[in-house]
């Protein structure tokens, strides 16, 4: 990273990470990394891959054995949480599809909103956000092929490839996880450190950025 990046100042923020059974690997490392080296740039944040149900190792969608630092319900509260999709298009024992009908990871989730709290969904976590009732009436972006299923629970979706709505962030299918982390590093603490980490990265940003009614004005600095 450039050593005379030019950080906007904010206060420090704590980014909480879900993982589950069955999560989608890149849904949940695609956003981490990206959010990671923020937090190396010298950026005030401190990110932590969080269990939805524990701190026991989880099997992700592709095979990966992850173990969270922390559970998602623990102290201290995140200001901002990310959630993966994985397995809501193809129906099976675990992933996103399974949270949302067991319930327990949405309500979570709405009473962590309720507090305060930012969320963000990659991919198919938009139908675990669907599933706490947030999305009603709300822009939203999600993998292609849970578009429908989505807009049946009242979002409005979006052929975009983020959508940012100020306290609900969302974006389209697995990759776009790189596009929506980089969008929190813009709007948070600036384009200059978005830019310098995607430069890191070697990934160019792609898709287009809905900013809904709710979103906090563009800042180019």
């Amino acid at each position: 990273m450039p050593p005379e990046l030019r950080i906007r100042q904010h206060t420090e923020m704590r980014i909480a990470v879900v993982v589950f059974p069955g999560a989608d690997d890149l849904d949940v490392f695609g956003p981490f990394e990206v959010l990671a080296n923020a937090a190396r740039a010298g950026c005030p944040v401190e990110i932590s891959l969080v269990g939805a149900h524990g701190v026991e190792p989880v099997r992700t969608f592709h095979g990966a054995t992850v173990t969270p630092d922390r559970t998602l319900a623990g102290p201290p509260a995140p200001e901002l949480v990310v959630v993966p999709g994985g397995g809501f298009n193809d129906p099976a024992p675990d992933g996103a599809r399974a949270e949302a009908r067991r319930g327990a990871l949405p309500a979570l989730l709405r009473e962590l909103h309720a507090g305060g709290a930012t969320l963000a969904s990659v991919c198919t976590g938009a139908g675990i956000l669907a599933a706490t009732g947030l999305l009603a009436g709300r822009p939203v972006a999600t993998h292609h092929r849970a578009r429908d299923e989505v807009a049946a629970a009242g979002a409005d979706v979006h052929d975009a490839r983020v959508v940012d709505d100020g306290d609900l962030l969302s974006c389209g299918g697995v990759t776009a996880g790189l596009d929506l982390g980089l969008h929190l590093v813009r709007r948070t603490w600036g384009a200059g450190v978005a830019m310098a980490i995607a430069a890191e990265i070697e990934y160019e940003p792609t898709g287009s950025v809905h900013l809904g009614p709710r979103a906090p004005t563009p800042d180019s600095s």
